[in-house]
């Protein structure tokens, strides 16, 4: 978007000051009455975006945009005008010249506000509420970010009607896919989470969030990962304002642990009766001392490095429950016991001390940030390349300034190593991890989350170089700390169980594999629900497991399960539900039903093409799929026409020694052994088993399958003799590299 760009003949974009979830907001001018403005433009959905889906997002807009602008409170942003330019959805808003409450806190360096000042905001914030909620509309995404404070200590609330309408048509859901429910993690209220019916009671809840990170300085459930805070929200009693800093009135205290109630009828009844107890406890004597309350930090210990000078304890709440006497009641449910690191009545790791170096200069640490950032957004655009550059560079300065085991600079070598995995340079990558995981471990302790994080990241990479046995042990080792410090239902116990599942499979331990993955299946869809993705994805392994068991029937069940749940979710032009319906296909070609296999793959060729491209590789996966069922259906001229043009396509995209290329090449001596023409077939089996040579290894299992592919065409060709040498060659090389392997083709790949 050009930096003068005119929208509607009127409103002139002069520069960018905001961008957020939903879109961007400009700094503009309205030529027409020559004032200046504010003009927020949704993000464009693209040409993907289903029509329908777009048609309700433009009347929900409009609907939405006329309730905002009919808003009229000095506590509320004033909404000018709405309307859409070349498809792009925008409102024109008042021009607010002053600074939101997360930037207030960070101007005063995460230091909670004077309270005068965070009980003045309550009071601005509670009223404005109380209007909106006589009106029938609820704010549903309240947090700091959405709350301004003017120059002059006029406070105003933003975004009501973004926010509405992005929690009424599921816009976060359907972008991204993850069903998640809307609203930011640190504010949502517990209906909010658990899918339940939201009133103003809601907001009510957000604002007893926000007003105890303005008191406090940081959220009442400030943890490490976003399902830890969710639980929070749902499970965990919020630590007392006064356990943070004790001059905070016990009124006030009482007033936001009443907001912070975990069902709606316990909170106040309305923002009216809220305004009224904030505004009695703003009365009170002690409140009128509060501009003067100390805030200085503790010294730092004259042996830890220089960057935790002015660092102070107890701005992380983490729940008030007593401590376990014995282990919990599993019948029981989630609590917030294991939203903590450790624990309890464990001892801290002793304390890493790093060389003493000089503070960096003013203003570095800021920069190397904004490049970290800039590496992450490459990173999420796939151009991993480039991010792996930006990384590596600002992990050596970040090494110099801080040394080389500050906790951001191993988050940039862990970067670093993630931007290789995704290159393919595996190896490079399995060093890079185990460096963050040696340097985390000294500093945070072996049993961190990050440690943890780092160790499973490099069982990923091992199993990705086809060490399957050192990734078994990782993955092994991974899950027991997991579940000793944060519980055997964490989302990150499970995501470590999913992938030792796999790891089983990949080791042969089948029966092992389907019941690890039935369970952890089982588990996420107690505590997720039956159609989460990460259900949905555990679902999926347990389906291609009781395929590679022979169980196909079951795995057919499966995937159709897999498939429709997608669907629903997703839609059913997603990946995830196009990849499920391929394996739909697989399944009902190896149960001999090839007529209902191959009308699928045809029907997913379709989609593909649509959503891809003819030459994408999901597109020729299909096609390929399409072609193997058209031989077992004795169709073998089709098939091989089928086969042939999938491999000239994917030897020109993917290049002629890639696993996929040398597949279809297979698929092409197949149908020509077929059809009786072995001295070509045999030419096709010895490209590919050469290639595989080459590119594998002679004593891989794809390599060795190839050279009996080749001795089976010698002995259709007569050639008995040349057959039996190569047979016995094979048996031979068979003995000397047995162990797992990774297999190349790809899991999901049907052979003839």
């Amino acid at each position: 978007m050009g930096d003068t760009r005119l929208l509607q003949g009127r409103y002139r974009l002069e520069e960018l000051i905001g961008r957020g979830g939903m879109g961007e907001v400009w700094r503009a001018t309205d030529e027409s009455l020559g004032r200046r403005v504010a003009v927020k433009c949704l993000k464009p959905l693209g040409p993907q975006a289903d029509r329908t889906f777009v048609t309700v997002l433009r009347e929900r807009f409009r609907r939405e945009a006329r309730v905002a602008a009919a808003l009229q409170h000095r506590g509320i942003t004033v909404v000018h005008d709405f309307g859409e330019s070349d498809g792009l959805l925008y409102l024109v808003m008042e021009l607010l010249e002053g600074r939101n409450l997360s930037q207030l806190l960070e101007d005063n360096k995460q230091h909670p506000l004077p309270v005068h000042d965070v009980v003045d905001i309550a009071e601005q914030v509670a009223d404005a509420l109380a209007h909106t909620h006589r009106q029938g509309i609820v704010h549903r995404d309240l947090k700091p970010a959405n709350i301004m404070r003017l120059g002059d200590g006029t406070v105003k609330i933003c975004d009501f009607g973004i926010a509405r309408l992005g929690a009424d048509i599921g816009f976060t859901a359907r972008l991204t896919g993850t069903g998640v429910a809307m609203g930011t993690p640190h504010y949502m209220s517990p209906e909010q989470i658990s899918g339940g019916h939201v009133d103003h009671r809601s907001d009510l809840y957000s604002l007893g969030c926000v007003l105890y990170e303005i008191a406090t300085g940081a959220p009442p459930f400030d943890l490490d990962d976003a399902w830890a805070v969710l639980v929070g929200h749902r499970d965990t009693p919020p630590q007392p304002l006064r356990s943070h800093r004790a001059d905070v009135p016990e009124s006030f205290e009482r007033a936001v642990l009443d907001l912070l109630a975990k069902t709606p009828d316990q909170r106040p009844a309305d923002a009216t009766d809220l305004l009224r107890r904030i505004t009695g406890a703003a009365r009170r004597p002690s409140a009128a001392t509060l501009l003067h309350a100390s805030r200085a930090p503790a010294p730092a210990h004259p042996h830890l490095p220089w960057w935790t000078r002015g660092m102070t304890t107890g701005h992380k709440a983490v729940g008030t429950a007593p401590p376990l006497t014995a282990p919990p009641d599993p019948s029981a449910g989630l609590t917030g016991e294991w939203t903590t690191s450790r624990p309890r009545g464990t001892a801290l790791p002793p304390p890493h001390t790093p060389p003493q170096r000089p503070a960096p200069r003013p203003g570095v640490l800021a920069h190397l940030a904004g490049r970290h950032g800039a590496g992450l957004s490459l990173g999420r655009l796939g151009r991993w390349e480039e991010a792996g550059e930006v990384h590596r560079a600002v992990a050596a300065e970040r090494e110099h300034a801080l040394g080389p085991d500050h906790p951001d600079t191993l988050t940039s070598r862990y970067e670093v190593g993630v931007a290789l995995n995704r290159t393919g340079r595996d190896a490079d990558a399995l060093r890079e991890f185990g460096r963050v995981t040696e340097g985390r471990a000294r500093v945070l302790g072996p049993d961190h989350p990050d440690t943890l994080t780092a160790r499973q990241e490099m069982a990923y990479v091992l199993g990705r170089l086809g060490r399957h046995v050192e990734a078994h042990q990782v993955y092994t080792s991974v899950l027991d700390a997991r579940t000793r410090t944060v519980g055997a239902d964490h989302p990150d116990t499970l995501r470590c169980r999913h992938n030792l599942a796999f790891t089983l499979g990949r080791l042969g331990r089948l029966e092992e594999s389907c019941r690890t993955a039935q369970d952890v299946a089982a588990a996420r869809a107690r505590l997720l629900g039956p159609e989460h993705p990460d259900t949905l994805v555990t679902r999926y392994e347990v389906a291609y497991t009781l395929g590679q068991l022979g169980r196909w029937t079951d795995a057919l069940h499966t995937y159709r399960e897999v498939a429709e749940a997608r669907a629903r979710a997703l839609g059913a032009g997603h990946p995830d539900t196009l990849a499920a319906r391929y394996e739909v296909g697989t399944s009902l070609g190896r149960l001999g039903r090839s007529h209902e296999a191959l009308e699928l793959y045809r029907d997913l060729v379709g989609a593909r093409t649509r959503a891809h491209g003819p030459d994408h590789p999901e597109t020729l996966r299909a096609r390929h799929g399409l072609g193997v069922n058209l031989g077992r259906l004795g169709r073998w001229q089709e098939a091989l026409a089928e086969a042939r043009d999938v491999c000239a396509i994917r030897e020109r995209v993917l290049g002629p020694d890639h696993p996929d290329t040398l597949v279809s090449r297979r698929e092409v001596a197949v149908g020509l052994g077929w059809l009786g023409r072995w001295a070509e077939a045999l030419s096709s089996y010895r490209r590919v088993a050469e290639a595989r040579d080459r590119v594998l290894g002679t004593t891989h299992p794809d390599a060795l399958t190839s050279r009996n592919d080749e001795a089976h065409c010698l002995q259709q060709l007569g050639r008995q003799a040349e057959a039996v040498d190569l047979y016995r060659r094979v048996a031979e090389l068979r003995r000397l590299g047995s162990g797992p392997w990774k297999t190349e083709a790809g899991a999901c790949y049907e052979g003839a």
